[in-house]
């Protein structure tokens, strides 16, 4: 779908060595390489470990937007390691296999994709539980929205960034909005009144905050409320 935004700059891009990789079938002008064609083509069998496997866990395994912390805007390294460590994140929040996430975050940034998506992936309770949480995608956020599609998807932890709660208190008030599964928020950013205002507005939902750092490697949280 960006494709589109990318093209002109195909030239430059070319002469400083950066490959372009789209997700679609094409065409696609020369130099570009059209990742659709290659997953269709792909073999179901996984390859030996020793051809996947980082020869060192510190080595980057991707690049990720951050806002700039440290600069500006930019695409931060993230390691093998981190990626990893992120596999426990809605573990140690408090979430289970049995929890349906909602995540309305841009896969962009590392809250969404890694703290998100890969954190549902790591959840593993005892047998005979499975491995990992329902994630439910929210293409994007909508407050007036929110709480229909919690009782439509049995949504049960909601990740956040503080300023969608502060949408959600600001929605005019309607029926229905303490009916639902919601137990758990977790994310960065929520200011004491919209957590007094959200708490007592949807019911004693646990937040839990957070606030890590894309180029740090200190994360904190707090589990007292």
């Amino acid at each position: 779908d960006l494709f589109g935004s990318v093209e002109p700059l195909l030239p430059s891009l070319r002469e400083d060595g950066v490959a372009v990789w789209v997700l679609g079938a094409g065409p696609y002008p020369p130099g570009v390489v059209a990742l659709q064609e290659l997953l269709d083509a792909a073999s179901e069998e996984l390859e030996p470990e020793d051809v996947w496997e980082p020869e060192d866990m510190n080595d980057t395994c991707l690049y990720i937007f951050t806002s700039g912390t440290t600069g500006l805007p930019k695409a931060a390294r993230v390691s093998h390691l981190k990626s990893i460590m992120c596999l426990s994140f809605y573990e140690l929040v408090g979430a289970s296999s049995r929890d349906v996430v909602y995540l309305a975050l841009p896969l962009y940034h590392m809250a969404g994709s890694l703290l998100g998506i890969v954190g549902c992936i790591g959840i593993a309770d005892p047998p005979p539980h499975p491995t990992g949480a329902t994630c439910v995608l929210k293409e994007k956020f909508s407050a007036s929205q929110f709480w229909d599609d919690c009782r439509a998807e049995g949504v049960t932890v909601f990740q956040y960034i503080g300023e969608l709660c502060r949408y959600l208190v600001n929605q005019p008030q309607r029926p229905g909005e303490r009916q639902h599964g919601l137990r758990l928020a977790v994310g960065s950013g929520l200011r004491p009144d919209v957590w007094r205002s959200f708490q007592q507005r949807f019911g004693p939902v646990r937040i839990v905050e957070t606030y890590g750092m894309s180029e740090g490697n200190v994360t904190l949280f707090n589990y007292t409320g």
